[in-house]
């Protein structure tokens, strides 16, 4: 497959979607006083990093025509077809999910406070509608399956609340504030950036990884292609696990950006939230871009696919998102440039597309899960597939591995062994001197930080969630947490994982100890009280524990005592390379 640019060529001039019109949510400073006065007495909701991203792309315009989180006609009718109620092309929710405390509070009063972690005001709801999801039903229209698998189902079958809210919103100021400072334009100013310099074409590359030089390459052949100025717009909101931090990619992006000619090239962030949804999201690329006053965007081989399910294969045909851009080219301002995947052939020391090389011809890339295998052993990157500069950075964000953070986290019953294993893991971890080791127990957990919680399951979960998020903070400095804790429940667990798995190693160790062992060791006398009738919901006993089947190491600390227990976890860790082989030997 040869480059191809799509058959619909944008007009000159800078695309002006919607009569050129871009919503602006944003209020005046008087506006902005009354709204915090008013705020004070109305019930607040806490918004996820998705939903603060959404609320800055609604309020800059990015999102035209939207107005405002989605209410459930328009919701219904863009997971069912596409398009808003009114038949305007939007193939992506944009909603507000709240819990059941929050939708009540909200139409007791008829309004909210949004407001960020930190308890600033963000915006305003004056609410019009609230509806439960579907979320089974969503995930199906807008991913094409129902496979936790794929992030953005995950996202929404696990951490999206059934409630969505909809109504007039008011926002008051940047939801994310000046993180990356000149780099991020609005609309508005990102067009006038173009037009103060006489830039009639823009070419525009999305990404949510660090640009290597095949990626270079095919921007490179766009911009000749189109005639076009280059807009570099990666994505710096939430993506999915396992990718490269934002901070890290810009750094990158800004070692790349000489490589170009000057003026050839324009960096700028984008702060949306991704679904991975692949060629709906590819669609609704083109959709914010031209927004951003682009005429072109190249659209690459599986365009926000999130790889491989569990099965191995791709949720998406490898060029679905082109052809469905290409379906809709005639309701856009932007024209798609669609690309193959280009890889290196040393022959002629250049990037050809994979599928048009000559039989016989030796063509090499690099896959993602290449990159972070070579980092994390120490071995450099060849200079055929990025340059040093952003090698450079990318080394010094990701040292190789024993050098690096992790988590050990110890599930298990009540009298289980959990902490005596951790006591004595503990021990031979600081033996080797290398890292600052923190033991976080339940019992000292609960005691210290989680003293007003209860043992219902949203008060375990709490109190998993806020060890798994020191454990993150722990492991992101270099350090080793330890973590002893019940955690009876699988979707904690997860998210703790993955919380901690965006900075280092995380390692499930389950102390499967029977629960005949537990009950007949009962140092604290709870198992004698649960089955007296004096304590309710005592795990293993009125509440369930759900055996982790994700669990890297099982022990069982009836049969193997606490030292050779944690000796093999100390093996384990040696294998997985966060340890040295010496290490690992003088640590047992």
């Amino acid at each position: 497959m040869s480059d191809v640019v799509a058959t619909r060529q944008a007009q000159p001039g800078l695309a002006a979607p919607h009569g050129g019109r871009l919503v602006d949510l944003g209020v005046g400073s008087e506006r902005a006083v009354e709204l915090s006065r008013l705020a004070v007495g109305w019930p607040s909701c806490h918004l996820t990093e998705r939903q603060l991203c959404d609320i800055e792309l609604l309020a800059c315009g990015a999102f035209s025509p939207l107005t405002g989180f989605m209410n459930e006609i328009d919701h219904a009718s863009v997971c069912d077809r596409m398009r808003m109620g009114d038949g305007t092309l939007w193939p992506i929710p944009v909603t507000l999910d709240v819990d059941d405390a929050t939708r009540e509070a909200a139409e007791e009063c008829g309004f909210l406070a949004l407001r960020d972690d930190t308890g600033l005001l963000v915006a305003t709801l004056d609410l019009d509608g609230a509806w439960m999801g579907d979320h089974v039903a969503e995930a199906e229209a807008v991913f094409g399956t129902v496979d936790p698998v794929h992030p953005g189902v995950d996202y929404l079958l696990h951490r999206t609340y059934r409630w969505y809210l909809s109504g007039r919103l008011e926002v008051l100021a940047s939801p994310l504030g000046p993180e990356f400072g000149e780099l991020t334009y609005t609309p508005r100013r990102l067009r006038e950036y173009f037009e103060d310099r006489g830039i009639r074409r823009v070419v525009a590359f999305n990404s949510r990884n660090p640009m290597h030089r095949a990626h270079q390459e095919l921007t490179l052949r766009a911009s000749r292609t189109t005639g076009a100025h280059l807009l570099i717009h990666p994505v710096v909101g939430p993506t999915q696990p396992g990718d490269v931090d934002a901070y890290t990619r810009v750094r990158c992006y800004r070692q790349l950006l000489p490589s170009y000619q000057p003026g050839q090239a324009t960096l700028a962030l984008l702060p949306l939230a991704m679904r991975m949804a692949g060629p709906r999201e590819a669609l609704w690329h083109a959709l914010i871009r031209q927004n951003y006053g682009v005429t072109h965007m190249i659209v690459g081989r599986d365009h926000a696919g999130p790889g491989p399910d569990g099965s191995g294969r791709s949720f998406y045909r490898p060029y679905a998102a082109q052809e469905l851009v290409a379906r809709f080219a005639d309701e856009l301002a932007v024209s798609m440039v669609s690309f193959p995947q280009l890889g290196y052939v040393a022959e002629t020391d250049s990037y050809e597309p994979v599928d048009d090389v000559p039989p016989g011809t030796a063509v090499i890339t690099i896959s993602g899960t290449e990159v972070r295998r070579r980092l994390a052993r120490g071995e450099p990157l060849p200079t055929w597939f990025t340059p040093p500069a952003v090698a450079a950075e990318l080394r010094r964000r990701f040292p190789p591995l024993s050098r690096r953070g992790f988590t050990v986290f110890l599930t298990g019953l009540s009298g289980a062994g959990k902490s005596t294993i951790a006591r004595t893991l503990k021990m031979k971890l600081q033996a080797l001197g290398d890292r600052q080791v923190s033991l976080l127990d339940g019992d000292v957990v609960r005691r210290h930080l989680s003293g007003e919680l209860g043992f219902s399951r949203q008060d375990r979960d709490q109190n998993v969630h806020r060890i798994g998020y020191v454990a993150s903070e722990i492991t992101k400095h270099g350090g080793v947490a330890i973590c002893a804790v019940i955690a009876p429940y699988d979707r904690a667990r997860q998210d703790v994982r993955r919380l901690v798995e965006d900075w280092g190693a995380f390692l499930l160790v389950h102390v499967a100890t029977s629960i005949e062992v537990c009950e007949s060791r009962d140092t604290k006398g709870l198992y004698a009280r649960a089955r007296a009738g004096d304590l309710a919901g005592l795990t293993g006993v009125s509440d369930p524990y759900e055996e982790p089947l994700d669990a890297d190491l099982v022990l069982d600390a009836q049969v193997v005592g606490a030292e050779e227990c944690a000796d093999r976890i100390l093996l384990r860790l040696t294998e997985l390379g966060y340890l040295e082989p010496s290490q690992g030997t003088r640590g047992g």
